[in-house]
């Protein structure tokens, strides 16, 4: 049996591959952008992690807070601390850069408030997946802070990657010139 050669079909499964190309150099290219943010993440956080254990003022508001709350302990206020410190710094140079290399097409390798605060809301949910990975794996688990951050930084890329590709910095329906 030939085979039949149908325009349409061959062009909608050559478009299919070219987008999947696409995402996947995309995926790479945040990947890359991830591993310098890694880079970043880590050593802010274990910088962040040393001032705090050495702060007794903020091991002292630590403690305070964690009465209060009656929420957790004073070694969990401050990896979430930390985590959140190094959090703020590696997702602002993500969104530069990622502006300027992964979604340079969408963005116009332009630097836009909205976009950066969309990225940070977006972010919001890789930073929660990135503090819950780290306190189940250092302080359920038990594994070495250093692990469990290791981790946490690979769960937060899935989500993050999910969340930049398909909400903020999809591509824009092209608008009708007619309308």
């Amino acid at each position: 049996m030939t085979p039949v050669f149908r325009y349409g079909h061959t062009r909608a499964r050559l478009l299919v591959a070219w987008r999947n190309r696409a995402l996947s150099l995309k995926a790479i290219a945040f990947g890359l952008v991830g591993v310098v943010n890694t880079a970043v993440d880590y050593c802010v956080f274990l910088l962040a992690r040393a001032a705090f254990d050495s702060s007794a003022a903020t091991l002292a508001a630590f403690a305070s807070l964690s009465v209060f709350c009656d929420c957790g302990s004073t070694a969990t206020f401050a990896l979430i601390a930390a985590n959140t410190v190094a959090w703020l710094v590696a997702m602002s140079g993500s969104f530069v850069m990622n502006s300027f290399v992964t979604f340079a097409a969408e963005t116009g390798r332009k630097l836009r408030w909205r976009a950066y605060f969309a990225f940070a809301g977006s972010g919001i949910a890789g930073w929660i997946a990135n503090t819950a990975t780290l306190l189940v794996l250092a302080q359920i688990l038990l594994l070495p802070v250093l692990i469990a951050k290791a981790a946490a930084i690979l769960v937060s890329f899935v989500v993050n990657f999910s969340i930049s590709h398909f909400v903020v910095f999809r591509v824009q329906p092209r608008r009708n010139a007619n309308h």
